[in-house]
């Protein structure tokens, strides 16, 4: 829907909903600014947008001045697939007329002509119901006018996702100048900053971490040690006759262990009950 064509031009770049802009147009002091020169130029849209049961308006602040041309003007047009085929306003400096149109082959025999005021025709807008296209001026984009009705043209129901606004100015002659637009379906002045952050050396980045802990442990004897790993385990004992020990590893407890001793041999000196 061309109603969500939005651009306030406040932050001085030719935006990408422009994509077909052309003639060397830029934004300077917040506005979309056209050259009205021997060449042609506008700001342009893809061909991508819908007209019907939609609507489009803008405030053109500057227009063109008439210098030594038969022929300048600045326009506000809504273009369909075919070309030439289209409809909207143009502002004529030379004979100080705003011309409605709905033109075929770049020509409408049925245009409506009012004389052009810069106060009261500041905003232009065009919209469409299912049933009539309307044409509208204000002085402060909210107390809107009538200028002309007309039943919709077949093309505005058909050519949906494929027309395209074209803010547009040129003249035949004399010294060049320019038009300016703004406010393209928006009364905000809201603006889009830029800029850059650096992260210098001794800055700190907060977040959040997950810790790993490796930890060691002793196992005391006659101790137990709970564990969700198996363990294994290495020990030597020393044992003297007549000893006993009992080890217990975890939950398994080993049997006693009993030395048997025989008589001495070789040289030894024993007594009882070695005789």
């Amino acid at each position: 829907m061309l109603s969500t064509l939005v651009d306030n031009f406040n932050d001085n770049i030719t935006g990408s909903q422009w994509g077909n802009y052309y003639g060397g147009v830029s934004e300077v002091g917040g506005r979309a600014r056209v050259p009205c020169t021997n060449d042609y130029a506008g700001y342009q849209s893809a061909y991508q947008w819908t007209l019907a049961n939609s609507s489009v308006y803008v405030q053109v602040p500057t227009v063109p001045g008439a210098s030594t041309s038969t022929d300048a003007y600045c326009a506000v047009l809504v273009n369909s697939p075919t070309t030439g085929t289209r409809i909207g306003f143009t502002i004529k400096p030379v004979t100080n007329v705003l011309r409605m149109q709905n033109d075929v082959g770049y020509f409408d025999s049925g245009a409506v002509e009012i004389a052009y005021s810069a106060t009261n025709h500041r905003w232009l807008r065009i919209r469409e119901d299912g049933t009539n296209v309307y044409w509208d001026t204000a002085p402060d984009g909210s107390t809107w006018t009538n200028r002309r009705t007309l039943a919709s043209p077949a093309w505005i129901a058909t050519s949906v996702d494929t027309c395209a606004l074209d803010l547009s100015a040129h003249r035949d002659g004399g010294a060049g100048d320019y038009a300016e637009y703004d406010y393209c379906n928006t009364l905000s002045d809201a603006n889009t900053f830029f800029g850059s952050a650096a992260l210098a050396g001794d800055g700190a980045l907060a977040g959040s971490a997950i810790h790993t802990a490796i930890a060691t442990g002793s196992l005391a004897g006659d101790g137990t040690l709970t564990a969700g790993t198996w363990l294994s385990a290495h020990a030597t004992a020393a044992m003297s006759a007549g000893s006993s020990l009992a080890v217990s590893f975890g939950s398994t407890v080993g049997s006693d262990m009993t030395a048997d001793v025989g008589p001495p041999a070789g040289r030894w000196r024993v007594g009882g009950p070695w005789k």
